[in-house]
């Protein structure tokens, strides 16, 4: 009997063994074949990529295992996929579906890319995914609604891509950890639901720069985190497609941990709600062109953090001597850098003590103060000297009236000063002339006499510059290179009669150079796409675009590309300085320049020049192709001839005729443009 149990028992411990050997080999079995499914996945990917400039993706082969791969972080135990990183690697392909298969991804940063064609439906088969980043460049389609099955989403990024449709906010309002949302700059229309109220955990809402319209839903005031909202520059060619409507008038109460608040471009109306004080984490507040009307509320100051107050061309004010009585309150927003009150129907407190409460004065951090286009009269108040800080002092067309008080020469910062426009009278004081950074002083359309301070200003007969003038002597350009940063250009005439006329409509005047944003030159360059860049250099990078203000026209945008990069910030303000001062019929015009904010936040600066949408002379004497347009690029000795000259006409001019010697530091044919011809 003894002998029966122990035979038992010897072949139950060998069935137990035998058991769980077959299931370790099971798991082991298994694991194998999921790393292996994730490693497929990966090398799909890797085949839908056409161009990887850096090689990135080198590393992606079986002479090592896909975790250690560049770009790939998988988890420690199960090594799993979880992390796809590849930002800003100027990939251009498209995205393979087969990364829905990497069912244990959680982050997916994909950003600054040149991914094209649709994102995949199969994203929406990544349950465990919390953050999926695809901003930049020409992703296409709709955004996919089954995203919504990703109940672990907190950021979604897709910016600056051309996406169309619908935003699915129904269905992704599945997403109740969902914290960022950001769809900035791409083609999406129709409105925002009401169902974007059950989205509890949004922070941060962009959805600037599309084409969305209709009523902001009163259920956003269920976003008790909403932090950033920004709505600007939504419109279709038709009126009736904006955002419209009243903001809330409990606003302040809904969203009291507001931090950006930027509803501009749209056809918001109604007053600015009193609640809005109670978001007293406020920074920027963004209201510009709109039609808010009435009074700005007077505790308006108690919004203690604001930096920034864009009230521009809206309907503010009721012609009454209360409109800015707000203004005094602000002196409570010590970080206040920024305030634009221009386009509206502000009036000042009465016809003796200006246009301002006295207590401007001690808003000392300003850098950019805008009243312009107003109803206000009265003196300048001599207050406004003590704001030592201000850049950019705009107060033209209005009523003001005396003289322009002496004191302002304390502005030692000051570059820009519009005062034009209005009735002032009397002489331009002496003291102006301490003013060494002033580079544009328009004081036009009063009623001023006597001499011209001696600025740094050059000379010229009537105080204006004369751009068609100039465009009539025209027959070549240089850039203005006087630094390694500045990566300017020759241009050269084939016809002079066409050229004449593509600048016909150029401003007649320096003071009627536009005053771009950093939206509208992103707008104009597609977000800086890649296949827009023309030229790069040290400090900055040149994009072709299109600006809508004039008409659609072709400029080339130039973009300090590193303003931490030592002397970046320095050699655009050279490079302005020169810009300002430089006469000569072989210059290239300059359009406008921006001196702004980015999205981001960071400092941006540009310059915008005409575009010679013709080619360089490389191009002309060296062409790659044996198409029939570019074997129609021919250029005969005299033309040649006379290329020679005018670029030794405009050196000769930066080398021997200006106040300092120019060196251009990049001569060479590719840096020799023309016009259309």
């Amino acid at each position: 009997m003894w002998g029966f149990r122990q035979s038992t028992l010897a072949n139950l411990s060998f069935i137990l063994l035998f058991a769980i050997n077959l299931s370790v080999s099971h798991l082991s079995a298994s694991k194998h074949f999921q790393n292996e499914t994730d490693c497929l996945a990966l090398l799909e990917f890797k085949n839908q990529i056409y161009d990887d400039p850096f090689e990135v993706l080198n590393s992606w082969n079986h002479s090592q295992h896909h975790c250690e791969w560049e770009g790939v972080t998988c988890s420690t135990r199960h090594q799993r996929v979880m992390a796809l990183t590849l930002r800003d690697k100027h990939l251009s392909g498209t995205i393979s579906p087969h990364v829905g298969n990497l069912s244990f991804m959680r982050f997916i940063h994909l950003e600054e890319n040149q991914f094209r064609g649709e994102i995949p439906q199969e994203f929406g088969h990544l349950f465990r995914l919390r953050v999926l980043n695809l901003s930049g460049k020409a992703l296409s389609g709709k955004i996919p609604a089954n995203l919504s099955y990703c109940s672990e989403m907190t950021a979604i990024s897709l910016m600056s891509n051309r996406l169309e449709g619908k935003i699915p906010i129904n269905q992704l309002s599945n997403l109740k950890k969902l914290e960022l949302l950001n769809i900035y700059s791409n083609n999406l229309t129709g409105e925002i639901t009401s169902s974007i109220g059950n989205l509890p955990s949004l922070i941060t809402v962009v959805l600037s720069f599309n084409n969305l319209g209709g009523y902001l839903p009163k259920e956003m005031g269920l976003l008790k985190k909403l932090a950033i909202l920004r709505l600007g520059g939504n419109k279709l060619s038709v009126a009736a497609n904006f955002f419209h409507g009243n903001l809330p008038t409990d606003i302040g109460f809904t969203l009291p941990n507001l931090v950006v608040l930027a509803v501009g471009e749209n056809k918001f109306y109604g007053n600015l709600p009193a609640s809005i004080t109670n978001a007293s984490g406020l920074v920027t507040l963004d209201l510009s062109r709109n039609n808010f009307q009435g009074q700005v509320p007077a505790n308006l100051g108690d919004l203690t953090n604001l930096q920034i107050i864009n009230f521009s061309i809206n309907l503010f004010g009721n012609n009454s001597t209360g409109d800015l009585d707000f203004v005094a309150s602000l002196t409570n927003c010590s970080n206040l850098t920024s305030l634009s009150l221009s386009g509206n129907n502000f009036e000042g407190e009465d016809s003796f003590s200006g246009f301002l409460p006295r207590e401007v004065g001690k808003l000392i951090h300003l850098v950019d103060l805008d009243v312009s286009q107003n109803q206000l009269a009265g003196g300048i108040p001599i207050s406004l000297a003590d704001c030592t800080n201000l850049e950019n002092l705009y107060m033209q067309s209005n009523f003001f009236q005396g003289t322009i008080p002496p004191n302002l020469a304390s502005l030692k910062s000051i570059q820009q000063l519009d005062l034009s426009s209005n009735n002032l009278t009397r002489s331009i004081p002496k003291e102006l002339e301490k003013l060494q950074y002033l580079r544009c002083l328009n004081l036009s359309y009063n009623d001023i006499e006597g001499e011209v301070p001696n600025t740094d200003f050059q000379q010229c007969k009537s105080n204006i510059i004369d751009w068609q003038q100039q465009t009539l002597w025209r027959h070549s350009g240089i850039g203005v290179p006087t630094l390694p940063m500045l990566l300017y250009l020759l241009v050269y005439r084939i016809r002079e009669r066409r050229l004449v006329a593509r600048f016909s409509s150029m401003p007649t005047r320096i003071d009627e150079l536009l005053r771009l944003s950093y939206h509208e030159l992103l707008r104009a360059t597609s977000g800086f796409y890649p296949e827009n860049l023309i030229g790069s250099g040290n400090f900055g990078a040149v994009y072709k675009g299109i600006l809508e203000k004039l008409g659609n026209k072709l400029v080339a945008v130039k973009v300090v590309l590193d303003l931490q990069k030592n002397g970046a910030s320095k050699s655009f303000k050279a490079e302005c300085k020169t810009l300002r001062n430089i006469r000569h019929r072989n210059l290239i015009s300059i359009v406008s320049h921006c001196s702004n904010i980015d999205s981001k936040g960071d400092e941006f600066k540009a310059l915008v020049y005409e575009f010679m949408e013709n080619g360089n002379l490389d191009l002309w004497l060296h062409p790659e192709t044996t198409d029939q347009a570019t074997s129609c690029r021919s250029l005969n000795l005299l033309q040649k001839l006379n290329i020679a000259i005018d670029v030794a006409s405009a050196l000769q001019y930066l080398h021997d005729h200006y106040d300092a010697e120019i060196v251009h530091c990049d001569l060479k044919p590719s840096n020799i443009l023309h016009p259309r011809g």
